[in-house]
Formats: structure tokens, sequence, C-alpha cells
């Protein structure tokens, strides 16, 4: 991600909840990070390395296709687009990651296939893409039938919400080089070029509608198993009743309302809240967005806050804390967004300084 240090912007009176947003010093425009590995990195994985790594493989991706149906764009967005005539067409990637070792504990593999399609499918929404069909890939060290059968009712159970079609998949028997099962996909989305978003149009003064996640989703599991494993246990109950493992699993939601909310509201951009938290919406534009009124997070985020000993910024740049996707449009577009999404609430402004905050808090 971008680390370019900017001005603070002038957010407006903050309404944070107060156990999850520090207030900042008066004239501190930038948050700085601990000296120490964040704990996310010491859970294992390392954004800032990530993103590094990330960088490298790109610049070395410089072939261009010749002929008919090029790509369209850049790398960087939620999706890659491919020129089609009047059509575009879509394709993302992505898995489920250490979600599945949560359900190898909890014996329970009847949702993660709901999350593999969602990742995919919440990814072409953002920039209005109708998702056609997908293909899976499951890589594993040893078959089992009863796993594979309860994988296949998740990504059925998936393509029925997504209205997508599974059109094949691959299985791999990988003894020696896989320990356990990798479940990942690939989605197919198309779309009349008008009507394509892609962040090109926001600006300064544009709102930010923020949409209720159904929990953790399928990003920071790597941290949220740690702080679980060493300081509760998946039987653990929180107050709403549910066990720390039934919260971690419950399945990513899919935004399968956006198709509907784009024709009808003007939208200039979309963000799917993913890893990285915040710092997705920098994919969106050059400017900046505050979140300074965010939706309160569900308990579960709270408790790994707490026990893990975990600073907001480190929380806001690893998990959706909440928010799962937004909408970034202007202001007489609000009430429609708020009118036909359920949960949906105004919880920033777009700024002209570039980078992403919590209140006064810079995410970086």
């Amino acid at each position: 991600m971008n680390k370019t240090v900017a001005k603070k912007p002038a957010a407006k009176k903050t309404t944070v909840t107060k156990t999850m947003v520090k207030k900042a010093a008066p004239k501190k425009t930038v948050a700085k990070k601990p000296a120490a590995k964040s704990a996310y990195a010491q859970a294992g994985v390392d954004i800032d390395l990530e993103a590094t790594a990330i960088k490298s493989l790109i610049k070395n991706l410089k072939y261009k296709r010749k002929g008919k149906y090029k790509m369209m764009g850049a790398v960087g967005h939620f999706a890659g687009l491919i020129d089609f005539g009047p059509l575009a067409l879509a394709l993302t990637t992505d898995g489920v990651g250490t979600k599945m070792l949560v359900a190898d504990e909890q014996e329970d593999w009847t949702t993660v296939g709901i999350d593999c399609i969602a990742m995919n499918v919440n990814d072409l929404y953002v920039m209005n893409m109708e998702p056609v069909s997908f293909v899976d890939y499951i890589a594993t060290d040893k078959l089992s039938i009863d796993k594979m059968a309860q994988i296949g009712k998740g990504l059925n159970e998936g393509a029925k919400q997504a209205n997508i079609d599974i059109v094949g998949g691959e299985t791999a028997s990988l003894r020696g080089l896989v320990n356990g099962l990798d479940l990942a996909g690939a989605c197919l989305g198309v779309q009349e070029k008008k009507k394509i978003i892609t962040g090109e149009k926001i600006r300064p003064g544009n709102k930010i509608v923020g949409i209720p996640s159904t929990g953790i989703h399928s990003n920071g599991l790597s941290l949220a198993r740690r702080v679980v494993e060493k300081y509760g246990s998946y039987d653990e109950k929180l107050k709403n009743k549910k066990t720390l493992g039934q919260e971690l699993l419950t399945p990513t939601r899919i935004y399968s309302e956006v198709l509907k909310v784009t024709a009808k509201c003007t939208v200039h951009g979309m963000c799917h809240v993913t890893g990285g938290g915040l710092l997705n919406f920098k994919r969106l534009s050059k400017y900046g967005f505050v979140i300074d009124n965010p939706i309160k997070p569900p308990e579960v985020f709270d408790w790994i806050r707490k026990k893990g000993d975990i600073s907001d910024e480190e929380m806001y740049r690893t998990f959706n804390m909440g928010m799962g996707y937004a909408y970034v449009v202007p202001e007489k577009s609000v009430a429609c967004v708020l009118k036909m999404v359920k949960g949906a609430k105004v919880v920033g402004t777009v700024v002209k300084e570039p980078g992403a905050w919590l209140g006064n808090l810079e995410i970086t």
C-alpha cells in the first residue's frame, strides 16, 4: 500500500465508539507505528512485507496481449478487466485462507464454500460487475469424502446467493507440499462498459456509506486464531451466547444487492473491506477517506482487541471491524442507498488529502 504521509484532514466531530478509538493528540498528523512487530506479523502475516512482495511481482508483469480482448486499465483494483467489445469481462481469484484451520478445529466445513465465493464475487461487485461463473481449486494432502461433501454444500449455497454457475474446478492431492486442505477459486464477471464503476468519479465531499459485515469474514484469521488459542478457546461463549468458534466460522456476507443499488442510485465508487481494513479505500482514488462515524464493531472484535492487547490502528488495518462493504456517493444519493440497503449508515467523507483515517487517527 502507498504510504504517503499527508496532512491530517479536518475531520468532523468524531462519534466513534469510545472503547475502540483513542483520541489523537491535538497536533499529531500521523499515527506512529510501534518499533516492535505488529501482532498480525507475529501471527505470521506481515501486511507491509506482503505489499512490497506484491509490488516486486507486479513490476515483472510487462507482457501485453496483442490483438483483440486486451486488458483494460492497470493491475491494482479489486478485479482485472478485459475488453470484450461493447462489454467488459472481469476476473477475480481468492481463497478462504486460514479460516480453513478453524473449520478443521470445529470439524465443520459446511460454510467455507460460501466464504470462497463471497471473497471473489464481492471484489467484482466493487466495479459493478455481474458475477456469472466460478471455478474452485482444492489442494489437499489427503482426500476426505465427508469434508468434500460439506464444502460442496457451502459452494452451492454461495452460488445460490450470488446467482452464479459453478462451471468446473480442480482437486489436487499434494501430499508433502500441502498440509491439510486449501480452498480457493476464481470468478468471471461481465458488464456493459458504460456501467463499470472504478472510483474515477470520486471527489472530495462525497459521502461514505458503510454496510455491515457478518463478522470477521475471511480476513485476519491468522491473528484472530492466535488470540483465541492463546487467551481463550473456540468453545468460549461471548455475551451474545455464540462461541468464538461459531463467530470465526460465520460466513462472509455476499453483497448481491449491489447491482440493484447501482441501477437506482448514483454511485462513484465502492469498497470491499477485506485484509488491510480501511487501507482498502486507498485502492479507489487519489483522495482521502475519513471514517469518523463507523459502524459499531460486533462483540468478537472487541474481545480480540482486549485479549490480544491490540491497538485500534492495527485492528482497523487488519479486520473489517463490522463494515464489510461501502459505497462512495454524492451527498444527493445518500438517501437512495440508505433506503435500499438494510443497516446502511453514513460513516464518513472523502477529503482532498490522500490517506485513510479513523477519526483523527491515520491508518498506515
